[in-house]
């Protein structure tokens, strides 16, 4: 007589397929809560304790962790040594598990003590899935209720579940039980301040949203995580793979900039086209829209705060993908829906978190991770290096550019006034080609470089740079430093008048 094993947390659709496998002349044994859901059903239910002879332990921690439960289902049906001794000692014969796990994941989002959250780690659920998976070839294992119905119609249609079902259920149980572990280990590197990456390691992937493509259109993609807890669509397409990218990048920018004052930033392909800070967000959006008057259209825009009218009719004068924003007040959200495939995303700054880690794919089943650059500059330990000081407003100036430089593609540099980019070379293989495309971006705008600061994401090689920074109008520098001919770029920069600022930081992006 086939057996069933029956315990669920996510009592969804149980009693559904539970009668459906006891209408099928199925055996069921089940544990605690379960057990009387069934029972409460009239569909005829066996303790696991009664199969056992052993009771349930400590408060329920141990109750399914027993030889005849996993020996019932791990047997092989085709082997006389396993069919012997399942008979000897009255082993069930478990064809199929039916389990879902204590929703771990949803217990460390809540203000739940270390303790309460440890209660939630399942250990018997898991165990008895690995074990049915495992025997896949024999053995129907469901982790998942909306795989109930497909259960239900086979065991209804055909007597049993097919091999490709089978094949396909083994699957989902292992991948949830690795994102479920894999989801406990990064409970435990945080709770205990592991910074270190462990020798093996998995990235836990879950509420899956799938895009219309990726980069391209013959590429497939998927979103996964909690993005849409932080950001809400109010309207316009799905957002692209691109979309996203740009998103993300542009809302990295703005948390570098202080909360009270009204930044913008516009976005291209990851690439910073313009960022701009004013008393409004109309004021810091003309600021950022001045430095590249070309570059905007198809891109994103986003903004700390709250988006009002003002603002709203700027935007509609071009087109974009996307705007994000705090919040859209009500006349700006009308005017903005007027154009109907424009993507609205609210954003909640406040609760935003940090990534926790920058991963890249590479050929060779391999990654690569690190730590996401969130370091802070802290200005008492930039280090002048040139013979004249820089003022106050040259340091603001300074500060502005590293903030953005940061966030743009390397070989990146940034001429920026202290509240707005004034050019941007970025995505050079050469430091130099940076600094030249910036300044002939500059010239095509006609803006000014006079008096402005430039900073570089990573050390000036040669004096070139420092050289054409110079002529273009620059008076300042900020720098890491650390090249073996730092002495030659500050001579320049003496030479110049321009003052020097190293910080040594590097702040590659690739």
């Amino acid at each position: 007589m086939s057996t069933a094993f029956i315990s669920v947390y996510d009592k969804t659709g149980i009693v559904e397929l539970a009668r459906v496998l006891s209408q099928a002349r199925i055996d069921i044994i089940s544990t605690g809560g379960t057990a009387r859901l069934l029972k409460n059903a009239h569909i005829p239910v066996q303790e696991v304790s009664d199969v056992t002879g052993f009771p349930e332990l400590l408060g329920g921690r141990v109750k399914t962790l027993h030889a005849k439960i996993h020996a019932g289902i791990l047997y092989k049906r085709d082997e006389a040594q396993h069919l012997k001794e399942i008979a000897e000692l009255g082993i069930p014969q478990i064809q199929y598990v039916i389990v879902n796990f204590y929703p771990f994941t949803t217990a460390i989002k809540k203000d739940l003590s270390t303790e309460e959250i440890l209660d939630f780690i399942d250990i018997g659920g898991c165990t008895l899935a690995r074990s049915a998976a495992k025997n896949y070839p024999h053995v129907t294992v469901v982790v998942d209720p909306t795989d109930y119905s497909e259960v239900m119609h086979q065991v209804q249609t055909m007597g049993s579940t097919s091999l490709v079902l089978r094949k396909k259920l083994a699957f989902k149980a292992f991948n949830l039980t690795s994102y479920y572990d894999s989801q406990i280990a990064r409970f435990f590197q945080e709770k205990f301040h592991i910074r270190q990456f462990p020798p093996e390691s998995s990235i836990p992937l879950y509420d899956y949203s799938p895009l219309r493509y990726g980069e391209n259109p013959h590429q497939h993609a998927a979103l996964y995580g909690d993005f849409w807890n932080y950001f809400q669509q109010l309207q316009g397409k799905d957002l692209s793979y691109n979309n996203i990218l740009d998103i993300d990048a542009a809302v990295r920018t703005l948390l570098e900039f202080p909360a009270e004052k009204a930044v913008a930033a516009i976005f291209k392909h990851t690439s910073p086209c313009g960022i701009g800070m004013g008393n409004t967000v109309t004021d810091a959006y003309l600021k950022a829209f001045e430095t590249d008057r070309e570059s905007p259209f198809g891109g994103v825009i986003a903004i700390n705060k709250p988006l009002d009218s003002s603002l709203a009719r700027l935007l509609s004068e071009i087109f974009v993908e996307v705007v994000i924003a705090p919040e859209f007040e009500d006349e700006g959200l009308k005017l903005l829906q007027k154009k109907k495939n424009l993507r609205l995303i609210q954003v909640c700054f406040e609760k935003l978190p940090f990534p926790r880690f920058v991963i890249r794919s590479l050929f060779g089943n391999s990654y690569l991770l690190q730590e996401p650059d969130t370091i802070l500059l802290d200005q008492d330990k930039i280090e002048v290096v040139s013979l004249r000081k820089p003022t106050q407003k040259e340091i603001d100036k300074c500060m502005f550019g590293l903030k953005v430089v940061k966030h743009a593609r390397s070989n990146a540099v940034v001429f920026s006034d202290s509240d707005r980019t004034l050019a941007i070379g970025s995505g050079q293989a050469s430091r130099v080609d940076a600094v030249r495309i910036a300044i002939e971006k500059a010239k095509r705008e006609g803006i000014s470089l006079q008096g402005s600061a430039i900073a570089s994401d990573a050390f000036f090689p040669f004096p070139d740079g420092v050289e054409l920074a110079a002529a273009a109008g620059a008076s300042v520098v900020i720098q890491p430093g650390g090249s073996v001919r730092d002495k030659e770029v500050i001579e320049t920069a003496n030479n110049h008048n321009m003052a020097m600022l190293f910080t040594h930081i590097r702040h590659f992006l690739h």
